[in-house]
């Protein structure tokens, strides 16, 4: 069973259609040619990037509401016994213990995710297509406020070292993110060399620093006793509720460990968590509590009151480069969500360019780098700070892990054969406790929690409109298609004038007539002497081996059809896949080679309220999506554009 991946040509994609095909064999990450050390470094480096500058902001804001009467010991043992049994049940456990298990091909992801759930079941299901869109665009909104909370609370150091610069607290964050972005277009590789060891000096200097504070009192290692988290709860009810929204703020990031899989494995990930960050960000908490309860004047920015007044500078400087680092990660992260998005048909085509040519997952979407970049600046200046932006942090991140944990519910029922009850059972701590963070961080809303929400929101109708626009467009290019088979043998015995050459045809329907061949004919009055009918389907895997990139099939003397697949982690380049075509039988001389296309101009059916919004929006995407010669990497000057009008 297939179904098109969206654009308006030939009514739909050009050529994209998404096969539940799995044929491919397992994707080779390179882990057996990488020595573990080395993977578990960039893992560090990487990985643990966004969760590893958490303690810059989580327990100062978790403590908040409880020190407004004052500070209790036995309050502040139990707030950091809820932040170390909450990165041990959610980032331990479910993420890295569980989730690491469900890979697709080597990938993870709430995509991978998704799609692994969709060809369990083995059909198309709405309610499964929900949570892929949610859990999608969830992620995006917390992409637009990762990079501007992380990155302000580091730079916000600089009063700390010099209060008389705290003017340009803001000035300064709006120029590191604003140089962060620009230089994406020019690739990461260089940069990203660093990460690991930079990040592996941030998490020793996080554990020896926690270490030293902690030494001053020992006893705040009680907080390891989990009846300390739920005494807490219980006693303090409302005010526990209000401090869970903000201690999730510790386990934010711990997407990225699933999200990464296909990068490092899932060996290098494990061996990164326990060996190194765990501990690290324990020691800390336990330390910046042990300070807090020693000097509670230190809770207005207890991670820099850690370290003496001389070392403050580098502190300050260390954590701007892994908040740095961490903006990165995201910012990565999002080119990988919107590829995938695109190539699973939720989001319309957008430029995508690779800027290495050694490593494919280093790509660049220009239109992704400039909305999350107006995006995040826009938080730096309204919020003003990382208190401020705190209070709008946690939604979309809490409403991701709901999705990761519902879509592993479904997938451990129906890919791994679990009994339902049994999988409803294991997940049913998850359940509890995000549903918990989740209600919790509602209470944000009115104090900027909208703005990720209406972020996410925004970009679910988008790829809501689109999946469903690209429905209607498949339904109604279908309903006067004419059959392959019997046109090829008609123009057997048909008079029309043929032409020397090889005609390539891209369309999404590779059993019927591409309607630009038919316009061709028409208007034209012509016929190459050979043409190949080109379908590229995105298969339900992140990647496809060499040797099963294309599927040649003739018909006859005159027409053949040619299959091209990609995973959905793969940027289609069809140039490159012909010289495969080539292993099949498909000979051609790309100089007297044309490749149409078939451009619907689409339009706003006759209906009206919802529809037409959802049509407008549909059509409007499809004007804004990238060229499909730059797209799919065919040849400029040989390419011709046949179009025609279509109500959707």
């Amino acid at each position: 069973m297939t179904h098109a991946v969206p654009a308006p040509f030939d009514g739909v994609f050009a050529a994209a259609t998404m096969s539940d095909d799995t044929g491919s064999p397992d994707h080779d990450t390179g882990h057996s040619r990488n020595g573990l050390a080395t993977l578990t470094l960039g893992a560090i480096g990487v990985v643990y990037g966004d969760i590893g500058t958490s303690p810059l902001y989580a327990l100062r804001e978790a403590l908040r509401p409880v020190a407004r009467d004052g500070l209790v010991r036995s309050e502040v043992i139990g707030v950091i016994s809820l932040l170390i049994w909450a990165l041990f049940l959610i980032v331990t456990v479910k993420y890295v213990l569980i989730l690491l298990r469900a890979d697709n091909r080597g990938e993870g992801g709430i995509l991978a995710l998704y799609t692994l759930v969709r060809l369990a079941i083995g059909r198309r299901t709405l309610p499964v297509l929900a949570l892929g869109i949610a859990g999608a665009a969830l992620f995006f909104g917390d992409a637009a406020i990762t990079p501007a909370i992380s990155v302000l609370s580091a730079v916000e150091g600089i009063s700390l070292v010099a209060p008389h610069f705290e003017a340009f607290v803001l000035p300064v964050t709006v120029g590191i993110l604003f140089a962060l972005f620009l230089v994406q277009g020019y690739g990461t590789g260089a940069i990203a060399a660093a990460f690991g060891p930079i990040t592996v000096i941030w998490f020793l200097t996080m554990g020896v620093t926690g270490a030293m504070q902690l030494a001053t009192d020992p006893g705040v290692l009680v907080a390891f006793d989990p009846r300390l988290a739920v005494g807490f709860l219980i006693e303090h009810r409302l005010l526990a509720f209000v401090v869970l929204g903000a201690v999730f703020l510790a386990v934010t990031g711990a997407e990225a460990l699933y999200a990464d899989l296909g990068h490092f494995g899932r060996k290098p990930i494990m061996l990164a968590w326990f060996a190194l960050v765990f501990p690290a960000l324990v020691l800390n908490y336990l330390g910046q509590g042990a300070l807090v309860m020693r000097n509670p004047e230190t809770l207005s920015n207890p991670f820099f009151h850690m370290v003496p007044a001389a070392f403050l500078p580098a502190l300050v400087a260390l954590a701007t480069m892994a908040t740095v680092i961490a903006a990165q990660a995201v910012i990565t992260g999002a080119f990988s969500m919107a590829r995938a998005a695109i190539l699973l048909g939720l989001l319309p085509r957008l430029a995508i360019r690779h800027t290495s040519e050694r490593q494919s997952g280093q790509i660049y979407l220009p239109a992704v780098n400039w909305i999350l970049m107006i995006a995040v600046l826009w938080l730096v200046l309204s919020f003003g700070s990382s208190e401020g932006l705190a209070s709008a942090y946690g939604i979309a991140v809490t409403g991701a892990m709901l999705v990761d944990t519902a879509l592993a519910v479904t997938f451990a029922y129906r890919g791994w054969r679990l009994p339902l009850w049994l999988a409803l059972l294991a997940a049913l701590p998850f359940l509890g406790l995000e549903t918990a963070f989740f209600s919790s961080n509602l209470i944000k809303l009115p104090d900027g929690g909208y703005v990720p929400v209406a972020i996410a929101a925004g970009i679910a109708l988008l790829m809501a409109s689109w999946w469903r626009g690209t429905q209607l467009s498949m339904a109604r290019s279908g309903r006067d298609v004419v059959g392959l088979n019997d046109f090829a043998e008609r123009m057997q015995r048909s008079s029309a004038h043929r032409v020397p050459g090889v005609a390539m045809f891209l369309t999404s329907t590779p059993a019927a007539v591409p309607p630009a061949l038919l316009h061709n004919l028409k208007h034209n009055r012509v016929l190459h002497e050979r043409n190949v009918i080109v379908t590229v389907e995105t298969l339900r895997v992140p990647h496809v081996a060499g040797e099963e990139r294309a599927v040649y099939e003739p018909i006859n003397d005159s027409f053949a059809r040619l299959s091209l697949r990609f995973g959905f982690m793969e940027t289609p380049n069809v140039s490159k896949a012909l010289s495969l075509a080539r292993r099949e039988g498909l000979k051609f001389d790309v100089m007297t080679t044309t490749f149409f296309l078939g451009r619907r101009r689409l339009v706003p059916g006759a209906r009206a309220g919802l529809s037409l919004m959802l049509d407008r929006i549909y059509v409007a995407l499809s004007r804004v999506a990238a060229d499909p010669s730059d797209f799919y990497h065919l040849p400029r000057d040989r390419v011709v554009e046949l179009g025609a009008r279509m109500a959707v």
